[in-house]
């Protein structure tokens, strides 16, 4: 088995990245999601934005293969503040930090930052903008749908080109405080990770038991008078741990998926589902 630890080939620090290079990288950002896959979601987006900072951070070759191939493992966060780890991530990899450390950072990031910016952008500035635009264009005004483009894309260009450059500095700034406090903020950061998750659990995991038992006059339904009373969202919860338990033995997600589709399938034929 490959060890945690790793002994960077080259130690020197080199040259900060310049203005001109984290803009570049915040325009490689926006093909974030152009290879994504239910394998390892963003990750060839995310290797792809970092990759022009990586070769400038390191000279060695085998440094850089390790570095590449970290970021190659599974990512997933809201694409329009991507950046912001980014920059943190630069950074972190331009003072050659603990490489233990570096993926810590980015895992207990990616979660909440996913939550946070849809609703920030999709669930606040993309209603906003967009009725803007639409009650200009109801009454007539061409002006309506560039309103809204204009509207929504300066904010968002704003954001993920300012979000870079901070999270750049800050990183710099910041990195002996990140490695005093790394189990602090890893764990802070997974529980509001984890609190998304399970939001987004009981909401968009749609798992329920359509069947009623019936005697005499009696009927009890299933779903609403016995697991609904148990616990809300029972059935999304544990379908959703035994999808994680057979992720951890090894199973492939495209399997997974493929076992979704079954059990779906199999309780519509029964109609139970």
């Amino acid at each position: 088995m490959e060890s945690n630890s790793y002994v960077y080939k080259d130690t020197s620090t080199g040259e900060n990245l310049s203005p001109k290079q984290l803009r570049h990288l915040a325009i490689r950002s926006l093909l974030l999601q152009a290879s994504f896959n239910y394998e390892r979601m963003q990750a060839a987006g995310w290797l792809y934005g970092l990759l022009p900072g990586l070769r400038h951070i390191h000279k060695n070759k085998q440094d850089l293969s390790k570095s590449m191939k970290d970021h190659m493992e599974f990512f997933n966060t809201h694409p329009f503040l991507v950046t912001f780890i980014m920059g943190i991530i630069l950074a972190m990899e331009e003072k050659k930090e603990d490489r233990e450390a570096i993926r810590g950072i980015k895992i207990a990031t990616m979660g909440p930052l996913g939550g946070i910016g849809d609703a920030l952008f999709y669930l606040t500035l993309l209603p906003i903008s967009a009725s803007i635009g639409a009650s200009l264009a109801v009454e007539g005004n061409i002006a309506g749908p560039f309103v809204f483009l204009i509207m929504f894309n300066v904010i968002h260009f704003g954001v993920r080109f300012g979000l870079m450059r901070y999270g750049y500095r800050t990183g710099i700034k910041a990195i002996s405080k990140l490695k005093e406090a790394m189990r602090s903020v890893t764990r802070a950061a997974s529980i509001v990770g984890l609190t998304v998750v399970g939001g987004l659990i009981a909401t968009f995991v749609s798992f329920n038991i359509d069947y009623s038992w019936v005697q005499g006059e009696a009927e009890l339904n299933v779903q609403t008078d016995v697991l609904d009373q148990i616990m809300p969202a029972l059935l999304p919860l544990l379908y959703t741990l035994l999808i994680y338990w057979l992720l951890k033995k090894g199973r492939s997600p495209l399997t997974l998926i493929a076992l979704t589709v079954v059990v779906g399938l199999i309780g519509s034929f029964f109609g139970i589902m």
